[in-house]
């Protein structure tokens, strides 16, 4: 930490206590640093008793002191898993000279839904503070993308912060948004604008839990895979289209490489790319996602996240072709990757009015200035501050065609 002091002299102030008009100006500009960092474990069997990995991560700050923890349930891993709760409990009670349930595992509603419900977010808060919840203590998540996001904008809001834990039960949440430092909720028709950069204090991916995923669930968060190789890793990209089958039959072995590579990627950019709470405008990680965001809503959420990422790379990758930015031929590469995956390239809604109104939505969220990332090879993006309306268009019909 530093602090720079830039003064001439004091100049004594007027009887109304202000200053002469050629009174230097005294000005400290405070400096500092902080360090985050959060285990991302990669295991199986989370809550076998025998299993270390859990306790560990809970206790790595203190691990003489018991940890107070708070554990919330999406309630479609619930449903899946009707023994998940009980191994929780049992899990904590196997380790009781290390960790302490405030209270019994609780269920709570999951999917884009919960982002959509004020409602929901001031119960939480609520629950957190009568049950004595503290900053040294932790909160778990255990569920989707949709409700990690809740729960760490709840744990950021309550004390100014607590401690969260994410266990990501879906592939989207292992391999993207559970790496990641932001947390949010939907509000006024817009996704994720109300939230926060907290960082969590430790992500827990646990294959066994893909096991059980709804393999449209498997397939939509195979998304986030092809735009982060198309942004940062050719060789991935080529990896996934060389593996397309298997991960299209959701084969173990395939898939948790997919995890595994993808969230590698995510966390080098966040720890590398020199912006990791977005203070700029240039979003690297949102390739695709312009559309992305605004076909959700139009769908109302028909299609799921990484159907309408999909959906948004194809589009994207399509434009830079038209933008004279990828070679033609990429775009058919990216097409042919993501229909060899078993995901959608085209939707009626991209036709809609609305959608071009992503774009100033997404400039807002900037902050003003509006930056996208389109391609300028198979693993390299390129922002640009400005997009052609009517290239949009013509992308659109390409995909259209295409679908026909």
């Amino acid at each position: 930490m530093s602090l720079d002091h830039d003064s001439d002299q004091v100049h004594p102030t007027d009887e109304m206590g202000a200053p002469p008009a050629e009174a230097a100006t005294d000005i400290y500009v405070q400096r500092f640093t902080v360090a985050y960092d959060y285990p991302v474990a990669f295991t199986r069997d989370l809550f076998a008793a025998t299993n270390p990995v859990f306790v560990r991560a809970v206790t790595r700050q203190d691990p003489d002191k018991l940890a107070r923890i708070m554990v919330l349930v999406d309630e479609g891993v619930a449903a899946a898993l009707p023994g998940l709760t009980e191994a929780v409990a049992a899990y904590v009670a196997a380790h009781a000279d290390r960790l302490e349930l405030v209270a019994a595992p609780e269920v709570i509603p999951g999917g884009e839904g919960c982002k959509n419900d004020p409602a929901l977010v001031e119960r939480l808060q609520r629950r957190v503070v009568a049950l004595g919840v503290d900053r040294h203590s932790v909160i778990v998540a255990i569920g989707g993308g949709a409700v990690l996001d809740l729960v760490g904008y709840v744990a950021a809001t309550v004390h100014r912060g607590i401690r969260h834990v994410r266990v990501p039960t879906t592939v989207l949440g292992q391999n993207d948004s559970g790496v990641g430092v932001k947390n949010g909720v939907n509000a006024f028709g817009q996704k994720n604008l109300l939230g926060s950069f907290a960082p969590p204090f430790a992500v827990l991916n646990d294959a066994a839990f893909l096991d059980r995923l709804d393999p449209r669930e498997k397939t939509a968060g195979m998304a986030e895979a092809v735009k982060v190789a198309l942004i940062r890793d050719g060789a991935f990209f080529a990896w996934l289209e060389a593996e397309a089958a298997a991960l299209r039959a959701h084969r173990r072995a395939a898939l948790d490489r997919l995890v595994r590579r993808c969230a590698e990627l995510h966390m080098i950019q966040i720890a590398g790319g020199g912006d990791p709470f977005e203070r700029g405008s240039a979003r690297p990680l949102d390739y695709g996602h312009w559309s992305a965001h605004k076909l959700e809503l139009l769908t109302d959420h028909g299609l799921r996240h990484g159907e309408a990422v999909a959906i948004g790379l194809a589009l994207d990758a399509r434009y830079s072709v038209l933008a004279g930015h990828l070679a033609a031929g990429g775009e058919e590469r990216v097409h042919a990757l993501l229909t060899a995956l078993g995901l959608p390239v085209w939707h009626p809604m991209l036709e809609a009015p609305e959608l071009l109104r992503g774009l100033g939505e997404f400039r807002e969220h900037l902050g003003g200035e509006l930056t996208i990332t389109l391609l300028a090879g198979i693993g390299r993006g390129i922002e640009v501050h400005e997009m052609d309306e009517t290239l949009i268009r013509d992308a659109i019909a390409w995909l259209k065609a295409r679908a026909a």
